[in-house]
């Protein structure tokens, strides 16, 4: 590559999702958010699942008891134990293939495009970065853009005419 450090990225199916992007893609998305973050060495858990699995997950972690397009959840070490102690896990991602088809549709994106933009975003909430202010937003949605538009997926966030989707649904 080059020489930045990428993560390595395991991947799991619980959701059929024939639609979805094959395992090569999801981990050069998940890769190349990371390069643009500024690399990170570590292991990426990549899990596609259905409605019910993430509405279970965003009530119990977030309180809000609806589907959603993506959750990360980075990795916490256990107390006591040395950091060189395992391996560096950098936490797990968690994609709703109904809602990501959903959602490009409404966007007019193409399936590719979003699902592109929601393995990007995870990461880069997993590496630390949110949108919770504005200030915060524009830094982690100006990586989005670059990590996209490095791979020939346009700004995903010059939607016409809806302009004022929320990216948590």
């Amino acid at each position: 590559m080059n020489g930045i450090p990428t993560p390595s990225v395991d991947i799991q199916w619980a959701s059929d999702a024939p639609d979805a992007p094959d395992e090569s893609r999801l981990c050069n998305w998940v890769r190349h958010a990371a390069q643009v973050a500024g690399g990170v060495v570590g292991d990426i858990t990549l899990r596609i699942v259905d409605e019910d699995e993430i509405r279970t997950l965003n009530r119990d972690y977030r309180d809000k008891d609806k589907p959603t397009n993506v959750l990360s959840f980075p990795f916490e070490m256990p107390e006591g134990l040395p950091e060189d102690a395992m391996e560096p896990l950098l936490g797990d991602i968690i994609l709703c293939a109904p809602v990501v088809r959903r959602e490009a549709a409404e966007q007019n994106k193409t399936l590719q495009a979003h699902w592109a933009h929601m393995v990007t975003h995870g990461v880069l909430h997993l590496l630390g970065y949110d949108h919770i202010d504005d200030e915060d937003a524009q830094i982690m949605e100006a990586m989005e853009i670059r990590a996209l538009n490095e791979q020939g997926f346009a700004d995903p966030y010059n939607i016409e005419p809806h302009t004022n989707m929320e990216l948590h649904p």
